[in-house]
């Protein structure tokens, strides 16, 4: 576990080196990563979105593919397509740009649902088809979506159903103005992700990603997650609660979570924390509660103080 600790730990110094001030979110990246799940960060542009993919996925040694996505793109720009080739008189098959390790798909509501449910299948499935046959994807495979908040002329936003793919929605936000000088500073002659090397192999990545899945979860903890989960269903103000894919996916969260932080058990400051990514953006809120100015993250966070906080009976093994 130790071992762990200090490739995460180059991992996130490697991306420091890049990404000024954005720890948390690097962070929550690598979880994401190694609880093979994915992110959607929504902000506003310039703030380092793309930046951050390709730093993560340079300092993993991870084959990096963009997918760009505006109105008029097709599915099989996403999954690719069979192009026949006059030589050999058969057709042959051109991967697209999701045959990749870590997939930056770039304002991900700019295209069409047809579109996007390309991506979100393979998301989900691991896998896509093309001309009737199904193609499995690399692994690891993850992928980090981009979506601009501010401009709605256009664009096709992701339903519910699709947003609860994503493991994570989360905000960069600004730099403060200390951390945007050294921006400035880092900038100035260079850029620094032109100079990012790998600090860990895809092998050690896997092996990592298989060493999570053995983090230990108490009963305790299971029914702490179950009950947080519950009560976004029942809150006065949700129309639709968190589903049981949202109790699995912060389970997984948390077991990356304690596995980042040196420990083969979650405990349940690891769930509290990590709701507020995981549970929000798969709520639906009734619609007077957005007319009185609620958000669900305002209700995840009174589920979160309003839930007792279970005894631990034992938490490690």
């Amino acid at each position: 576990m130790e071992t762990s600790q200090l490739q995460v730990k180059r991992i996130l110094d490697n991306i420091g080196n890049v990404m000024i001030g954005k720890e948390h979110v690097a962070e929550l990246s690598i979880v994401a990563l190694l609880a093979g799940g994915h992110v959607l960060l929504e902000d506003v542009p310039g703030v380092g979105k793309t930046l951050m993919v390709r730093s993560l996925a340079k300092s993993v040694g991870a084959e990096f593919k963009r997918i760009q996505f505006t109105p008029d793109l097709l599915p099989s720009d996403v999954t690719g397509s069979s192009i026949y080739n006059p030589k050999e008189l058969r057709f042959e098959f051109r991967p697209g740009p999701i045959m990749g390790n870590i997939v930056l798909a770039d304002e991900i509501n700019r295209t069409s649902p047809k579109t996007q449910a390309a991506l979100l299948e393979g998301m989900e499935e691991a896998s896509v088809t093309v001309d009737g046959n199904t193609l499995s994807l690399g692994s690891p495979f993850f992928v980090m979506a981009t979506q601009n908040p501010i401009e709605y002329e256009g664009t096709y936003p992701l339903p519910e159903a699709q947003l609860d793919r994503f493991l994570f929605k989360m905000n960069m936000g600004y730099p403060t103005p200390d951390e945007e000088v050294q921006i400035l500073h880092s900038t100035e002659k260079r850029q620094p992700i032109n100079e990012l090397q790998s600090v860990i192999t895809l092998e050690e990545l896997q092996e990592m990603q298989k060493r999570v899945k053995e983090v230990h979860v108490d009963v305790t903890v299971k029914e702490y997650i179950v009950d947080l989960v519950n009560r976004t269903r029942t809150h006065q103000s949700v129309y639709l609660g968190a589903s049981p894919r949202g109790s699995v996916a912060l389970m997984k969260a948390a077991q990356a979570y304690a596995f980042i932080h040196g420990r083969d058990y979650v405990l349940p400051d690891d769930v509290q924390y990590l709701a507020k990514y995981v549970l929000p953006h798969r709520i639906i809120l009734k619609s007077e509660a957005k007319f009185e100015g609620m958000t669900a993250e305002q209700v995840v966070k009174k589920v979160i103080d309003r839930t007792p906080i279970p005894v631990q009976r034992s938490m490690s093994r």
